[in-house]
């Protein structure tokens, strides 16, 4: 190696540390403060939050575990699944389930299952929106699953106590505004 050559590269090296120092520097300047990066920080935990709390809302109704389910509701809490089934409370909205479970569902958990998809939330301070599809899925009398309902979910979610819970859940109809 010539020292023309390894001059050459030494200042190529040197060129691209400069430049990857000033790229840096002008991406944190973008991202802001350490405050601006805690508050996406924060953002990102609650909208995982928020996802973690409508699979929670699949799993215990799927594991009747109705206990669990009243938990994931705020004290003002509303239920607007439609055909004239609403409630309002933790406790009636969890009574309301089990009557409808009780009703339609498997009588073996298991049998039928929620599936939660297409998740999106929007996070502002203690509340939040959110849109979601719902399905179940059950096993039919020939011992086949098969999609029993496909329905969209708006929600309006709110930190009580340190914790997201639903504070609206509407199943289906027209998008609130």
């Amino acid at each position: 190696m010539t020292a023309m050559t390894l001059a050459a590269r030494v200042g190529l090296f040197w060129g691209i540390v400069a430049l990857s120092t000033s790229w840096a520097v002008a991406v944190a300047g973008q991202a802001g403060s350490p405050t601006a990066l805690a508050t996406r920080v924060q953002s990102l935990e609650d909208r995982d939050a928020l996802r973690a709390l409508l699979v929670a809302y699949a799993t215990t109704l799927d594991n009747r575990d109705f206990a669990g389910f009243q938990q994931l509701w705020a004290k003002d809490a509303e239920f607007s699944g439609g055909a004239g089934n609403t409630a309002k409370g933790p406790a009636a909205i969890r009574d309301l389930l089990r009557g409808l479970l009780g009703k339609n569902g498997a009588a073996t958990p298991g049998r039928d299952f929620h599936l939660v998809m297409n998740q999106t939330v929007d996070v502002s301070g203690d509340t939040a929106t959110g849109f979601s599809r719902g399905t179940w899925v059950t096993t039919n009398p020939e011992n086949r699953l098969q999609v029993t309902i496909i329905a969209n979910y708006y929600d309006q979610f709110v930190r009580e106590d340190g914790r997201w819970k639903f504070k609206r859940h509407q199943i289906g109809g027209t998008p609130p505004k």
